[in-house]
């Protein structure tokens, strides 16, 4: 089955604390629902000091968002939803509030 929003994808976010900032996808976790969104839902982690990092101390780092909560930005820059279609012995994703498709 095709995935709707992959790994570099710009997305949108619609509800929570960032709602309305935009950012590429990190990680896809299907099974959960989840997607992981550069720079958006960021919470803070009490870290142990490791040899990696001697130092330790609150470190933030971005948390997993439903998938619900967001959505592909089209060319500029607004929400849309993902539609397919066929191009050739292709299956695209198409953006359906301009038709156009989607990288990837």
């Amino acid at each position: 089955m095709s995935a709707k929003i992959k790994k570099g994808d710009r997305v949108v976010l619609l509800a929570g604390k960032d709602k309305g900032r935009s950012g590429a996808v990190l990680k896809v976790l299907p099974k959960d629902n989840r997607v992981v969104v550069q720079g958006l839902n960021l919470v803070k982690r009490h870290t142990r000091p490791t040899q990696s990092d001697p130092q330790g101390g609150i470190k933030s780092k971005e948390a997993s968002l439903h998938l619900s909560n967001v959505a592909i930005a089209d060319a500029g820059g607004k929400a849309t939803r993902v539609g397919f279609r066929i191009d050739g012995d292709k299956k695209v994703r198409v953006a359906k509030t301009t038709g156009e498709v989607i990288n990837g």
